[in-house]
């Protein structure tokens, strides 16, 4: 598969998953449901328009790295402190969805982490093609 495919995909699933999960938090509770989540709207439109815009632009697959680090971050960090089900989210039901996209969203994440740190390393060497061993 084509690196730059590769990427692409897992980038805008990191979009869909942190969407689901800024949208489940924002049902149950644990994130207010005003005009501060326009913030996390408009990351998440800068992350979905840097990916759609890859290419062989540095900014780009900077701003990939970045937000896919942000990605990961937030499945770790709600694995500390209280757990990955804590008692808030514990009281507000549902809890398998909430879960599996933090899973989902943290591996995405991870993945889109490691591809657009080769890219950037290759587009630094000058390379157009990637060997993924």
């Amino acid at each position: 598969m084509n690196h730059r495919i590769a990427l692409t995909i897992t980038a805008l699933l990191t979009v869909l998953f942190s969407s689901f999960h800024l949208a489940d938090d924002v049902v149950r509770g644990l994130e207010p449901g005003g005009t501060s989540n326009y913030t996390g709207i408009v990351i998440l439109a800068v992350f979905f328009y840097a990916t759609l815009m890859l290419g062989e632009r540095r900014w780009a697959h900077v701003l990939v790295l970045v937000g896919s680090l942000g990605g990961a971050a937030v499945a770790y960090l709600h694995m500390t402190g209280s757990g990955l089900v804590g008692p808030r989210i514990v009281t507000a039901g549902a809890v398998f969805f909430w879960v599996w996209t933090l899973f989902a969203l943290g591996t995405t994440a991870i993945v889109s982490v490691v591809l657009s740190a080769q890219r950037l390393l290759n587009i630094q060497r000058g390379h157009r093609r990637v060997r993924i061993i």
